[in-house]
């Protein structure tokens, strides 16, 4: 079976008509996985025996007339959201044993709608990363350069999409950890507004910015996983009553509309690489002939990796103070419990992790909380009215996913403040809560992909979604990664 080009929209078509099976499906992707991931490291788990008992479940509802609306479709899963009863690492040997004991919400959903699992996908260790370089168990690789990273921290989910090792992934993004891995691997990657998708189920890293997100091919298999995963959760306190949410019909409906597109000057500096640059201008030429172009500015965009690190790690030192060594995970042997404790979090966690929440332990403590936590939060709020003024103006944001394409594997790792200005046009639209998609615009003269984002007003994730399926369908890219091509 060639999954090169099969979206999640063509199997549904093909499973409904009888032409293949699910368990011809989940035994393709398997193969793939066989084929490639031993290169590329994407999974930290596969179970296949489990997928294909899925997959025969699937078929057999299909027969009797009782499928579902992602009936048989193979998915992969980010290793931060709880699958029951199979492994949740999180990429860190501090939970390397730990088995799920419920379903995270998006799963429940997804498995209502008849998905079938493939396996975990590699990640940076606990979401810290911009990598998957930060992963206690190994690197995950490029599938378009095998040099390179392919993002992070949901480096994993991109490779398995863009490998179609899985007809989708769920992510996490909570600065960029989505849309970053997606730029660099030429595939979809969507952040939804902050509190449009249940957290419920999802390990936390920063409570306030973590939202989980679809990767697809297209935009339009990114539309058709959100809408599943989407809505009201009573499981999760900051998740939004919405309603009547149907993605999919309304890119259809309104990817000929016309809309008011910013172009924030903050964001188009000397500082942009020139090949990010030449996509981006490309981009704006195709919106010019249908769209209104305006220059907007979003002045507080320079604060924003600096409040950033205080907030996310303040938010990372709390919630990783259940990490103990006592409840679950990785326990140190020690003498006394005081020994435990730091055994087994010096040993459990990695260099990242740790440097992060002692960071953000620092920024919470007497007489450092009002400099730091304090002060970060008022700027976040300048940063969010940025985006609320800006929105008075024009209807959507477009700008680029990342400043570079694809760096090299070890560049950047030992220089944390570069690995971090990495997420620096990303991480304001987690600031702010809003939605956003990474969408592939172009490729570099070696061939490496190159991501625009498209930004919208809170709870505006469906014009985000039609805007973007507008300039996918002018673009108009077929991108195969090389490692496919070599080996076809």
């Amino acid at each position: 079976m060639n999954l090169d080009d099969l979206t999640i929209k063509r199997a549904l078509t093909l499973l409904s008509k009888g032409e293949i099976t699910s368990k011809d499906l989940t035994l393709a992707c398997l193969d793939r996985i066989k084929r490639f991931d031993p290169e590329v490291k994407a999974f930290l788990y596969v179970n296949e025996e489990w997928a294909l008992a899925q997959a025969e479940a699937s078929d057999k509802r299909r027969k009797d007339k009782k499928e579902r609306s992602l009936e048989g479709i193979p998915l992969s899963i980010k290793d931060n959201i709880l699958i029951r009863d199979h492994p949740t690492t999180c990429a860190s040997r501090i939970l390397a044993n730990y088995i799920a004991p419920y379903d995270a919400t998006v799963i429940e959903r997804l498995k209502e709608a008849g998905a079938v699992f493939l396996g975990k996908t590699n990640m940076d260790e606990f979401a810290m990363g911009s990598s998957t370089e930060n992963s206690a168990f190994f690197p995950t690789k490029n599938p378009w350069d095998l040099e390179r990273v392919p993002g992070g921290s949901s480096g994993g989910s991109a490779v398995a999409v863009a490998l179609r090792m899985g007809l989708g992934s769920l992510g996490s993004d909570t600065g960029g950890s989505i849309r970053q891995p997606a730029a660099f691997c030429g595939v979809v990657g969507m952040k939804p507004t902050y509190g449009l998708v249940s957290r419920y189920g999802l390990v936390a890293f920063a409570s306030s910015l973590d939202q989980i997100g679809p990767f697809g091919l297209n935009v339009e298999d990114t539309a058709i996983l959100l809408q599943i995963i989407a809505g009201e959760d009573h499981k999760d306190s900051t998740s939004c009553p919405i309603k009547n949410l149907d993605f999919v019909n309304f890119l259809e409906q309104n990817s000929q509309r016309s809309f008011r597109v910013g172009l924030p000057k903050e964001y188009f500096t000397g500082d942009l690489h020139p090949e990010v640059q030449r996509a981006l201008e490309k981009c704006i030429d195709i919106l010019k002939k249908k769209h209104t172009l305006k220059e907007i500015s979003l002045p507080h965009t320079k604060y924003a990796i600096a409040t950033y690190y205080i907030i996310a790690p303040a938010e990372a030192s709390s919630n990783l103070a259940r990490y103990d060594g006592v409840k679950y995970g990785f326990r140190a042997e020690c003498k006394n419990l005081i020994e435990l404790y730091k055994k087994s979090r010096s040993q459990g966690f990695g260099k990242e992790v740790k440097r992060r929440i002692m960071l953000g332990t620092y920024a919470l403590s007497a007489g450092y909380y009002d400099a730091y936590y304090l002060k970060a939060s008022k700027v976040r709020t300048l940063i969010k009215q940025d985006f609320e003024e800006a929105f008075k103006e024009v209807d959507l944001i477009l700008a680029p996913t990342t400043p570079t394409p694809p760096f090299k594997l070890g560049e950047k790792i030992s220089d944390p403040l570069q690995m971090y200005l990495s997420d620096i046009f990303t991480i304001p639209v987690n600031l702010a809560g809003l939605p956003c998609i990474s969408l592939p615009v172009g490729l570099t003269e070696d061939s490496l992909p190159i991501g625009a984002q498209i930004i919208g007003p809170a709870f505006k994730d469906d014009l985000v979604l039609a805007s973007a399926y507008s300039l996918e369908k002018e673009l108009s890219l077929k991108l195969l990664p090389s490692i496919l091509i070599n080996q076809s």
